[in-house]
């Protein structure tokens, strides 16, 4: 399902581009509201109760760093608009993705397979990030010179590696008890780190009171939708 929003970018051709910025403004801010949520409303709460604090808030740093290195390294930015000043780097942006995507399964297959509904938490949290991203990578594959069929293409093979993830996930999960244990927190550092280093400072650019008073709004909503989610468990 995480994977089949590659193909999100059909949708997209059917939208004007000023419909299309301003419905991607919210998603990038509802996204970063529900990433914050499912890290300190889900993942580290339930890791704490795995794992001593201190090697649980030691797990979130290294999730955080190690996605600043992929970031800097393959030169991965999550571009939120149709025109992306990396658009030279559209291959290395999809390698990045990929790298990306295969954690993203790593993630969903350790919480599912520490409980269903952080299982459905990680997952949720996960979609609200992908919608606007994969928005994004199609934009600059686009704009990098792809055509329209090669970019869906180009989306969807790279997002089957979260399928990969999943599975390899699954079968490291369930026989390996430490993986889980260091792969949540891991896992909200990595999400804490998408919102603070590349959501929230695309939502600081706007400049519209009117705008940025809704976008607040939004982004209490992506934490209430999280902070909701605790009651399934």
């Amino acid at each position: 399902m995480v994977s089949a929003l590659s193909l999100i970018g059909i949708f997209i051709l059917l939208l004007k581009e000023n419909i299309l910025q301003k419905i991607l403004f919210f998603l990038v801010v509802l996204s970063a509201g529900g990433l914050m949520g499912g890290a300190f409303l889900h993942l580290i709460p339930e890791a704490l109760e795995e794992v001593s604090g201190q090697r649980v808030f030691l797990y979130v740093l290294l999730g955080f760093f190690l996605f600043f290195i992929i970031e800097k390294t393959l030169h991965w930015r999550h571009c939120h608009k149709n025109k992306c000043p990396e658009h030279t780097f559209a291959y290395m942006n999809l390698v990045g993705d990929a790298v990306h995507n295969f954690i993203d399964g790593l993630i969903i297959a350790a919480s599912f397979v520490t409980n269903f509904s952080l299982g459905l938490v990680a997952t949720l949290a996960i979609i609200l990030h992908e919608i606007p991203q994969e928005i994004g990578d199609f934009g600059v594959l686009i704009y990098g010179g792809f055509k329209k069929k090669k970019a869906l293409y180009s989306n969807l093979l790279v997002a089957l590696t979260a399928v990969v993830g999943g599975i390899l996930g699954y079968f490291i999960s369930t026989r390996i008890e430490f993986f889980v244990s260091f792969l949540i927190p891991f896992a909200a550092g990595g999400f804490i780190y998408i919102a603070a280093s590349d959501l929230i400072p695309e939502i600081r650019k706007e400049e519209s009171f009117k705008k940025s008073l809704i976008a607040f709004l939004i982004f209490g909503v992506g934490i209430l939708i999280m902070y909701l989610m605790r009651f399934i468990e």
